[in-house]
């Protein structure tokens, strides 16, 4: 395992000094929370890929397939049509809105009111996000160096925290990108084929499983329903992807780049199907489906391509834990402890941002890290946070982008509603349960709609400026401190 044992150390020597060199362009809050909003189109679809497809998405997907078989790939591809959908649909104008958080979008369509709760709810997705990526670690450094899980936690966490705190996103982009590349070599281009031909190929594979195996809906319609309400949904609301999003330096940046990273997503679903399906033929009795990549990696792959492709499966995790990390500093900071504290600086006052913003993303690299290790059911956890954001947030993100009628009341009744709504369906159903986010979401719409339209519309100049905001006509107001140079237009 030593050429293995190079190949995982070069990798992650190589994550922090890119953190070391993102760390001299984070002069300023835009920098350091959105990469100046100029990233071009390839780099914007390889980060953008990177960040959605995290540990979940490569290990979990291989144990669906494992499970399921062909029908496993559904959870990873109705996150590819979210990120479609979102892309083709929304990304423009969320790219024109020149924010930095989910509920400063929310404060701009409803006039300034909705800003601390919303910020809440995304925080704890956010954070649990965070916290279950970093849970991952164990598994990985477990395969590679029979390492102790809370070692393995503190080791990962710590790695990401260091290059995410000392470049913000500049950093977390030039090192997703590098995850980007190594996830397609290691899980595409090597793992997919040599899986299936140690199989024997898929007409051994077809003669040795069940045919439920090769049944495009063999998973169920009522799992699957579920993946799209969670995941598809969550994807167009989330403050990770949102944050993403805003580092497009165009409105064509952010459509068609995001669109090839959902047909890239949509491939890496059927590529993570395949591969369980092929680890089922060749080792039918593993203990749990989510040893079935490992299990395939350790066994079959030679030396050198084997630590290349345990390091894919370490850049999956380190990208979604990077991204919901100063995506949970981001709202920490900026939603909740700014408000909370009446920040309200004149303009033209001089004030290092970019030192807060570092604060924050150091404080809650290390709650993210304390949690994961005090943490064990980290199903349970994710499912709260994914339920909890689609059941509270959905609504009123939706309903302010699509809607004029929409109102802060409505908006704030939405939030509380479907959260509470969520919170005690799921101490009713069981955490794991379906009927937590269909009730809780069906709950926030009926909220959202029948408040709004008994309180009084939003204010016509409040509307009026969102739509200027909209068509990419208002100024953003970045950190003053910005140069003209940094302010990249919108559309080009």
């Amino acid at each position: 395992m030593a050429v293995d044992y190079l190949v995982i150390v070069v990798y992650l020597a190589g994550m922090l000094a890119m953190g070391w060199w993102g760390m001299r362009r984070a002069k300023s809050k835009s920098e350091f929370l959105v990469a100046g909003r100029r990233l071009g189109p390839a780099m914007y679809s390889g980060t953008m890929a990177a960040i959605v497809l995290g540990g979940a998405s490569t290990i979990g997907g291989v144990g669906l397939g494992y499970q399921y078989g062909l029908s496993g790939a559904w959870m990873v591809f109705t996150i590819g049509l979210g990120l479609l959908a979102l892309s083709v649909f929304f990304s423009a104008r969320i790219a024109r809105l020149k924010v930095y958080t989910v509920s400063e979008m929310l404060d701009l369509r409803y006039g300034g009111r909705a800003g601390v709760i919303s910020g809440l709810v995304m925080w704890a997705y956010t954070l649990m996000l965070a916290v279950t990526s970093t849970i991952a670690y164990a598994t990985i450094f477990d395969v590679l160096f029979d390492m102790n899980r809370t070692l393995a936690i503190v080791l990962g966490g710590s790695i990401v925290v260091a290059y995410s705190t000392l470049g913000g996103m500049w950093s977390i982009t030039l090192t997703d990108m590098v995850q980007f590349v190594v996830k397609t070599i290691g899980v595409l281009l090597l793992l997919l084929p040599i899986a299936v031909v140690k199989a024997g190929g898929f007409a051994e594979m077809k003669a040795q499983l069940p045919t439920e195996y090769f049944d495009p809906l063999g998973i169920g319609g009522e799992t699957i329903f579920t993946y799209v309400l969670i995941y598809t949904f969550g994807m167009l609301i989330g403050q990770d992807i949102w944050q993403r999003v805003f580092t497009a330096r165009s409105d064509r940046t952010a459509r068609w780049g995001g669109t090839v990273a959902g047909t890239y997503c949509l491939a890496y679903a059927v590529a993570g199907a395949v591969i369980g399906t092929a680890a089922k033929v060749l080792y039918p009795n593993l203990a749990s489906a989510d040893d079935a990549f490992a299990t395939i990696v350790k066994d079959e792959l030679p030396v050198g391509v084997r630590g290349l492709v345990l390091a894919a499966a370490l850049a999956a995790v380190m990208s979604t834990s990077s991204g919901a990390l100063i995506a949970c500093a981001t709202v920490a900071n900026n939603d909740i402890w700014s408000r909370l504290r009446g920040i309200v600086r004149p303009e033209g006052e001089q004030h290092d941002e970019v030192k807060g913003n570092r604060a924050f993303i150091l404080l809650m690299g290390l709650a993210v890290i304390a949690t994961a290790i005090a943490l064990n059911d980290v199903v349970q956890a994710l499912t709260v946070a994914y339920n909890l954001l689609v059941g509270g947030l959905l609504v009123p993100i939706l309903g302010g982008l699509l809607w004029k009628r929409g109102t802060a009341q409505g908006a704030l009744a939405s939030v509380a509603v479907g959260g509470l709504a969520v919170i005690g369906l799921m101490a009713t159903y069981g955490i794991l349960a379906n009927e937590p986010v269909y009730y809780g979401l069906l709950a926030s719409l009926a909220a959202y709609v029948v408040v709004s339209l008994t309180t009084r519309p939003t204010d016509a100049a409040v509307l009026a400026a969102w739509r200027e905001r909209l068509a990419g006509r208002a100024p953003a107001h970045d950190n003053a401190s910005e140069t003209v140079s940094e302010q990249v237009p919108a559309a080009q």
